[in-house]
């Protein structure tokens, strides 16, 4: 029986999405499901769920176990054959409100922070030493197993795993499943036979190709997408909130995978505390990620009892690729997806040892890269403003070394383009006193 581990299994919701879509998937029914969280709470709310989901779907095939606390997690890893990380260090609360609130003592506005700039740096910084942690157990109890990484960092945390660790990694995200209809929604376009071709890093992969069927419809995208931009900058409705991709198709060429709301920060043009008029223009959402959260823990707490309480509970397939992977490999069926893996020539003009978002091969002999070329040189350029940052974080998560963290934030583009060198360090002093109690002894 194929043994599928869920690390940070009381994001419930969540959990639902990737196991309902196992249960779903052909010749993955007598599965065995350890679901493992270090939140006794939250692991009963999945495994209540969870269990009904698989009566209700899967006849009940599969044996789902839970397994609490750091002394259990061996346990829970025991014989796995795949291994799904879904962990955030320090939560919503205390972590992630001090990465959004002390940088705005110095003057420092985020959108998202959980993939780059100040919030994703130290994110990763609390998250590495959990994750090599896992890594350790999984060397001793099963070795073998494939690590399907959903937390970020993205490429940060897949690449910490991939350069130091034994452990079989790939990242998975679904801004590549969704960027076509995203766009096209933007600009208020329909494609019958939509073809595409994307590669380029996590949250900033690029849509390098896009055709209805034979027809090459960028050209027509470049221009409804300046039409839209025209409008945001006369003042009028532009009819759509996704003006910051937009903008990077314009002047960059290219559409980016992730949403406006990230890009924002990923780049020094658009959040400038002396500008307000261009965060409104862009409609750019600031302290968007904790927004989101008390969102998500006030409609938890709205739907939790309903349903947890329900003996019947439905899934249709998501876009989430932790099935198809799983499926390939067990069944030997192969599929293709876009995967983050370390880059060895996949992309040619972007560093070795990068972490790529790029076209991979699935099936009995695991995840395989394909080669993608060169990007176009401007869309490489900008990646690799974000790649600095993520091979300086990963050096600094490895070596545990303040001054590491320094370098790594003052080559973050927004960071950069707000704060000076000594504002930087102070802010990086501060937030490091902050997490005292989820950072290695090594930065103290």
């Amino acid at each position: 029986m194929t043994k599928i581990a869920f690390v940070g299994a009381g994001s419930t919701v969540f959990a639902k999405s990737i196991i309902g879509d196992i249960f779903l998937e052909p010749g993955l029914h007598n599965v065995e499901i350890a679901l493992y969280d270090i939140d006794p709470e939250r692991l009963e709310d999945s495994l209540r769920l969870v269990r009904t989901l698989n009566d209700t779907v899967n006849e009940g095939r599969a044996s789902v176990q839970g397994y609490v606390g750091v002394d259990s997690r061996q346990e829970a890893l025991r014989n796995a054959s795949f291994v799904i990380n879904a962990i955030q260090v320090g939560g919503y609360k205390p972590a992630t409100v001090r990465d959004f609130e002390i940088p705005k003592k110095y003057g420092l506005r985020q959108t998202i922070g959980d993939t780059l700039g100040i919030g994703g740096i130290f994110r990763a910084l609390r998250t590495v030493p959990v994750m090599r942690a896992i890594a350790e157990d999984m060397a001793a109890v099963c070795p073998n197993a494939w690590l399907l990484n959903y937390t970020n960092p993205m490429a940060i945390l897949t690449g910490a795993m991939l350069r130091d660790t034994p452990i079989k990694t790939v990242g998975l995200c679904h801004s590549v499943q969704v960027c076509v209809d995203e766009l096209c929604e933007a600009l208020g376009m329909d494609l019958e036979q939509p073809r595409s071709r994307i590669a380029g890093i996590n949250h900033m992969a690029w849509l390098l190709e896009l055709y209805d069927g034979d027809r090459d419809v960028y050209p027509e995208m470049r221009r409804k997408a300046s039409e839209v931009l025209a409008k945001a900058r006369r003042g009028e409705n532009p009819g759509t909130k996704d003006l910051v991709r937009l903008a990077l198709l314009e002047r960059f060429g290219h559409y980016v995978t992730e949403s406006s709301e990230h890009n924002a920060e990923y780049t020094p043009w658009w959040i400038k505390r002396h500008s307000p008029e261009l965060i409104e223009r862009y409609q750019i959402p600031l302290d968007e990620y904790p927004r989101r959260c008390r969102e998500q823990i006030e409609e938890w707490s709205r739907m939790r009892e309903t349903l947890l309480s329900t003996s019947r509970i439905e899934h249709q397939r998501t876009v989430e690729y932790a099935a198809d992977i799983v499926g390939a490999i067990v069944n030997a069926r192969p599929v293709r997806i876009h995967g983050n893996i370390l880059n060895a020539g996949h992309i040619a003009n972007l560093p070795e040892g990068a972490v790529v978002e790029v076209p991979c091969l699935v099936d009995e002999n695991g995840v395989r890269g394909v080669a993608v070329g060169s990007l176009p040189e401007q869309c490489a350029a900008l990646n690799r403003t974000n790649i600095n940052v993520q091979l300086l974080t990963m050096e600094a998560a490895r070596t545990e070394k303040r001054d590491a963290v320094y370098q790594a934030v003052a080559l973050d583009p927004l960071t950069s383009a707000q704060l000076s060198l000594d504002d930087i360090v102070a802010l990086c002093d501060d937030l490091f006193e902050a997490h005292a109690d989820y950072l290695p002894g090594g930065f103290y």
